[in-house]
C-alpha cells in the first residue's frame, strides 16, 4: 500500500486537532446551540473539520454553512496552530482546492503573511508595529481574528484592534472561509465571542431566523 505525503499529512493534521480531546461513549451526545458550523459539504478533499464543525486542518479550504445575509454580520477565527492560514469571505465557486485564499475571483482573505488578498492580488499589507498598545505587533498561535462584513466593506481585527483597510466591492452570496496548510490549525468562533463585535454587527444568523 503507497501512502501519500498528503495522506500522511492528513494523519498528522487529524492527531493534532484531536488532541486534548477524549471520546466517552457513556455521555450522551448534546445538540449544538448554533446551527451555524463549517460545513463538510463545502471543503477541499485534503481538509479535516472535527470539533462538532468547529475546527479545521489539513490542506484546502472549508466555508461555512450558511450566507452572510444579514445586513451586520460578525465572527471570529482563533489560530490554534501555526502554519499557512487565510480567513475571510468566499462564494461557493471558490476552488476548495486552494490552501491560500484571495487567489481567485471568489474569495476575499487576510492570510498568515499579513497580507489581505483578493484575485491573487495584495490589496493591503498590515503593518506590523513593535507591539506598542493599540497596535499590531504580528499574528501569533492563539490570536483571535475577526470578520465583520455589512454589504459595503468587508473588515478585519487582531484581538479586538481594526486592521485599517477596508475590503470593498465584495459580490456574491459570500460564507465564512477558512484556507488552511502546513500544519495551521484554525477554529471558528460564531458565538460567545472572545472579543465585542463592532457598535450594530451580530453573529451569523440563519435566514429563516431573520424573517
Amino acid at each position: 500500500m503507497q501512502i501519500t505525503m498528503s495522506t500522511v499529512s492528513v494523519f498528522c493534521c487529524l492527531r493534532g486537532c484531536l488532541d486534548g480531546f477524549k471520546f466517552n461513549p457513556s455521555v450522551p451526545h448534546l445538540p449544538r446551540e448554533n446551527p451555524i458550523q463549517l460545513d463538510t459539504a463545502f471543503m477541499g478533499y485534503e481538509v479535516v473539520i472535527v470539533k462538532g464543525g468547529q475546527r479545521v486542518c489539513g490542506a484546502g479550504a472549508a466555508l461555512g454553512n450558511a450566507p452572510l445575509v444579514q445586513s451586520k454580520s460578525y465572527f471570529e477565527v482563533k489560530v490554534q496552530q501555526g502554519g499557512s492560514w487565510s480567513i475571510g469571505l468566499s462564494t461557493r465557486q471558490t476552488d476548495l482546492s486552494l490552501t491560500k485564499g484571495g487567489m481567485d475571483e471568489f474569495s476575499w482573505c487576510l492570510c498568515s503573511d499579513h497580507i489581505i488578498r483578493h484575485n491573487k492580488q495584495e490589496l493591503y499589507k498590515i503593518n506590523i508595529s513593535n507591539g506598542s498598545s493599540g497596535e499590531i505587533a504580528g499574528i501569533q498561535e492563539g490570536d483571535v481574528i475577526g470578520v465583520s462584513f455589512d454589504h459595503i466593506q468587508l473588515k478585519f481585527y487582531v484581538n479586538g484592534t481594526e486592521i485599517d483597510y477596508g475590503v470593498a466591492n465584495v459580490k456574491g452570496t459570500v460564507y465564512p472561509a477558512l484556507y488552511v496548510d502546513d500544519g495551521a490549525i484554525l477554529d471558528i468562533i460564531l458565538d460567545n465571542f472572545n472579543y465585542s463585535p463592532p457598535s450594530g454587527f451580530e453573529k451569523i444568523m440563519l435566514e429563516q431566523s431573520l424573517l
